[in-house]
């Protein structure tokens, strides 16, 4: 005969397919914001030759906080995504070189108040 569950493992189980509802919501927002870092990305690119740095890091962390979520949902892990641990850090880029605009040149200032 089978034997009933401890009520700690299916308590935890619950608990879990909450989790996995919750961040099933969040992938659906996540997913939408890549699309648009995508095409916004892509407009940069079109109009400066070279890709925003910025943008390139926030999709990168972005898509690997999806892969954080792919994992979890998927029981690979145990840790949850973000806000429970860490966002993930972007990766240097191994494509384009990003788009890098000079400093702006300051004009020389004179110290000494004139009178």
């Amino acid at each position: 005969m089978n034997a009933p569950r401890p009520p700690s493992t299916h308590e935890s189980i619950i608990l879990r397919i909450v989790w996995m509802l919750v961040f099933v919501l969040v992938w659906q927002v996540a997913q939408f914001l890549l699309g648009a870092l995508v095409l916004v990305q892509l407009i940069y690119r079109l109009i400066y030759s070279a890709p925003n740095a910025g943008l390139m890091n926030f999709g990168d962390s972005l898509s690997q906080y999806l892969a954080q979520i792919g994992r979890f949902g998927s029981f690979h892990t145990e840790q949850k995504p973000w806000p429970f641990s860490d966002w993930p850090a972007p990766r240097p880029p191994e494509g384009e070189a990003p788009h890098s605009v000079p400093p702006a040149a300051h004009p020389v200032r004179d110290e000494d108040p004139k009178l």
